[in-house]
């Protein structure tokens, strides 16, 4: 069960951070000289327009150019360069090719300046203020439940049988197969506690976990899993659960987007309104 989300105001500054706020962060991850540091420029824009009193922390790899990373610093942007992580190579072939470095973003537990953090990735939005999810219990990790239904997951028992967390109670797991699969979080939004004891068992089990077809998503669902509490799909809305389980979506409550798929949020809403 999703624990309660705590929706008491905070007071909000921008990006300017007051004395008595306690060290957090938001906390995104980029590579290359690609356009996705637009993606992460409209997130700080995101940021500031609901008013957000934390910052935005860019980690990036040393392949990123001078020019993004003034980009990011003139949008009140904290720039961190972090070195890539790498896993065992083996002959898995990933669900998308460039996946593999996103391993990379292990590194931000390494930031313990910070007591808490919100991770988002470049291809998010956030609509509404979601600064209370900060508020959160310690001791536990917090994501939002994936959804086992797109053709990516076609090489496991979920997706051959038709079973989703989504919806456990359409498919039903065959009893003859035993416990069904613990719950399963997408990893493009995560609060989690920075720890450096965290950090360095995440690295030793890194080195000897064979890659998996999610890369460091799956990584991480094993490492956190006696730990990890679902939170609400509105915090982190994958584009395809408009069309996979609309029944699941309240529209008007949504406070943050994820815009990883082919077709465009503008274009779902407009068919969805009968346009």
């Amino acid at each position: 069960m999703a624990p309660n989300i705590i929706s008491t105001a905070t007071k909000t500054v921008g990006f300017t951070k007051q004395a008595s706020i306690p060290s957090r962060a938001f906390v995104t991850f980029l590579a290359g000289n690609g356009d996705y540091v637009k993606g992460v420029v409209g997130l700080a824009k995101g940021l500031r327009k609901v008013k957000s009193a934390y910052p935005l922390v860019v980690a990036i790899l040393p392949d990123v150019p001078e020019e993004h990373r003034r980009i990011l610093e003139s949008q009140g942007c904290i720039v961190r360069e972090i070195e890539p992580v790498y896993p065992p190579e083996n002959q898995t072939q990933f669900a998308m090719a460039y996946y593999v470095i996103n391993y990379s973003k292990l590194r931000i537990w390494e930031f313990v300046e910070y007591s808490k953090m919100i991770y988002l990735d470049g291809d998010i939005q956030v609509f509404e203020n979601i600064d209370h999810l900060f508020d959160l219990p310690n001791g536990y990790f917090y994501a939002v439940m994936d959804c086992f239904c797109e053709k990516t997951w076609s090489h496991t028992p979920q997706y051959k049988l038709g079973y989703c967390q989504q919806c456990p109670n359409k498919v039903q797991w065959p009893a003859e197969m035993g416990q069904p699969p613990s719950l399963y979080f997408n990893a493009g939004m995560f609060v989690y506690e920075p720890s450096l004891s965290t950090y360095d068992d995440l690295l030793k089990q890194v080195k000897t976990t064979p890659p998996t077809p999610f890369a460091e998503q799956d990584f991480l669902n094993m490492f956190f899993k006696d730990i990890y509490k679902p939170i609400p799909l509105v915090y982190n809305l994958v584009l395809a659960m408009l069309w996979r389980h609309p029944e699941n979506v309240e529209l008007e409550k949504v406070k943050v987007v994820h815009y990883c798929a082919a077709v465009s949020f503008c274009n779902i809403l407009d068919s969805s309104r009968g346009i």
